[in-house]
């Protein structure tokens, strides 16, 4: 079985973690063959969206840990330099809007890589939680970038370190995520929002996730500059010019994502 699910229907490719048995615990198969598929998503044109779940009980609860002690495994090393670091590169450069539907538990990796996504929401069920102080060691996968920048430098350096377990509530109220759900309306409402992102003008999301990775790093002035590139280049969008004709027109606009 595959570790890795992987759909395409209107717009919105599904990207399923699928170890339940190991709460999706990545090893090296799943994380390579989640690589792949966002490669993929990146190429496809058909794909607007990308949606990504976990199946069973939890969303993601980080590295294997069987692996990783494992001395005929990879070690740490290539864990990093093969597994995780790729996939935060490919999840903030794909040219799409990436929803992270965290069903269950997303812990250490797992939660980091929630985070790496352009939008997350969660199941009431849901927690979150930095497991890494516990094994004696740092937050990989993103988690020093993104988190500080979520929450801020003191509540992150304090999930970090006392390896805190909270509730998807609380990783809400903190700022973390932007909506939680009823666990009996949680894939409906995730799936609405990537069904709305699949109907949008694609390249402008797309433009707007380049523009915002630069948002942290770059000065005022730059990032005015790098606005003003890049809004050019949403301007010359056939979805820009549908997006006025039907405003014009009164309609609703039919986006391509061209």
């Amino acid at each position: 079985m595959s570790a890795v699910l992987f759909s395409i229907e209107e717009g919105i490719a599904s990207i399923t973690l699928n170890r339940p048995d190991k709460l999706n615990a990545f090893n090296y198969e799943m994380s390579v063959q989640l690589q792949q598929r966002l490669d993929e998503c990146a190429l496809l044109h058909e794909v607007r969206c990308v949606y990504l779940t976990g199946a069973g009980k939890g969303f993601s609860a980080g590295q294997d840990l069987a692996e990783a002690i494992d001395p005929n495994g990879p070690g740490m090393e290539r864990i990093l330099a093969e597994q995780y670091n790729p996939i935060i590169r490919k999840l903030r450069n794909l040219p799409k809007p990436v929803i992270a539907a965290v069903n269950g538990v997303a812990a250490g990796a797992g939660a980091n890589i929630a985070f790496a996504c352009d939008i997350v929401v969660a199941a009431q069920s849901a927690s979150f939680i930095q497991a890494f102080s516990k094994l004696g060691l740092i937050p990989d996968s993103g988690g020093t970038y993104f988190l500080p920048r979520l929450i801020g430098w003191q509540k992150a350096s304090a999930l970090m370190m006392l390896g805190d377990k909270l509730s998807a509530m609380e990783a809400e109220q903190m700022g973390m995520l932007y909506k939680v759900f009823p666990d009996d309306v949680f894939a409906a409402e995730s799936k609405k929002i990537a069904a709305t992102l699949a109907k949008m003008p694609t390249k402008g999301l797309g433009y707007t996730k380049h523009v915002l990775n630069h948002s942290m790093s770059n000065s005022l002035e730059e990032q005015l500059l790098l606005e003003d590139e890049f809004q050019k280049k949403a301007a010359a969008t056939k979805d820009f010019r549908e997006g006025i004709q039907a405003f014009l027109e009164k309609r609703s606009a039919v986006f391509k994502g061209e």
